[in-house]
């Protein structure tokens, strides 16, 4: 399944908004910081990308079921796409 501009919107966001708080956790290391803060950004940074992935899984689904309602075969198997979720859990 190829990745499109309708499916990923949120999930980019959510990634562009990850990349800006790792990046301030790198410069918190580098700059020897509190450990504190750089652990809950980091922790933050963990979330949205966990987040990012459940919004592709999600989207795929509703692909693959919209193509079905269409008569269409859709491009991954419920089991493909089950495969990739539990990557995430």
């Amino acid at each position: 399944m190829k990745l499109r501009p309708e499916m990923t919107g949120e999930a980019l966001t959510r990634l562009k908004r990850a990349r800006g708080q790792l990046n301030a956790v790198i410069e918190m290391m580098e700059n020897g910081e509190d450990c504190r803060a750089a652990l809950t950004q980091l922790a933050a940074v963990s979330k949205a990308i966990d987040r990012a992935g459940f919004k592709i899984i999600a989207s795929g689904m509703r692909h693959c079921g919209t193509a079905r309602e269409r008569g269409e075969e859709p491009e991954m198997t419920e089991e493909e796409l089950e495969k990739l979720f539990l990557a995430l859990a």
